[in-house]
């Protein structure tokens, strides 16, 4: 069969014109695809999440029954204030008939990241799965600062806390105050002066140690909250001045203060 070379012409023509329209109508149904994408995911720009990676090792037996608990655990997280998601990533196959599961669970804020983790509702379902994973552990990655630094060693908790030198000078600050206006009182009132030096030096660490930790870290971390970041996060030259002065300059004020008041 002959065919002509206007023929041909005609017919790349309406190949290349078919092709044209089939990838403009891919390239719209991809560009709403996405519109509606963004538009489904909520707007977390502003959140700072407090994560918390989890490793289970599960016995391949008992993968469902695994499946089934953690479910369970999830619930709770969800239920709890700040929840922002929690991600699931594919089983690894291990040696010795285990597999290992890890989860990503996300919180708005350390506050509410520490009080699912610390409460009786999670707990009791650990204790639970006990009967199934052989072992557990995990790492809480946040954007404030748990207890005093974020630092809790073992399996269960070892967050990332700020530099080592940021701790010690935070720690001098919160702590010299303490110390000072504790032995002012205690001596103008002669409290324990009759106590033996190990007896006395424990109540005076008992109370120093439980003003510290209740009522001046939070209060000092709370301040110094941008400057007090997690060692591998970056922050600002200017933060860091800012942060670094701040708490010389607050120090030797009060050692102005107290040999003034000597």
């Amino acid at each position: 069969m002959n065919i002509s070379k206007e023929e041909l012409r005609l017919t790349a023509n309406n190949v290349l014109t078919g092709l044209k329209r089939l990838l403009w109508r891919t390239a719209v149904v991809s560009r709403s695809a996405s519109i509606s994408l963004i538009e489904a995911l909520p707007d977390h720009n502003n959140i700072r999440y407090s994560s918390v990676v989890v490793e289970y090792i599960v016995p391949k037996q008992k993968s469902w029954a695994f499946r089934g608990w953690h479910a369970q655990l999830i619930r709770s997280a969800r239920d709890s204030s700040g929840f922002v998601r929690v991600d699931r990533h594919r089983p690894l196959n291990c040696k010795d008939g285990v597999l290992k599961w890890y989860w990503v669970v996300h919180f708005d804020q350390p506050e509410h990241l520490n009080q699912w983790l610390a409460s009786k509702e999670r707990e009791a379902i650990l204790q639970q799965g006990r009967d199934i994973f052989e072992s557990y552990r995990f790492k809480s990655f946040t954007t404030g600062l748990e207890g005093w630094f974020s630092r809790r060693s073992g399996t269960e908790m070892d967050s990332l806390g700020p530099a080592a030198w940021k701790q010690i000078l935070s720690v001098v600050l919160a702590l010299y105050p303490v110390i000072m206006v504790q032995d002012r009182i205690f001596e103008y009132f002669g409290i324990m002066e009759d106590w033996s030096m190990a007896s006395a030096m424990w109540v005076n660490l008992m109370i120093t140690s439980s003003i510290l930790t209740f009522v001046v870290m939070p209060f000092v971390v709370r301040v110094l909250d941008f400057w007090l970041q997690p060692a591998h996060q970056e922050i600002s030259v200017r933060a860091e001045v800012l942060g670094t002065s701040s708490t010389l300059l607050a120090m030797g004020a009060m050692v102005l203060l107290f040999n003034i008041l000597a």
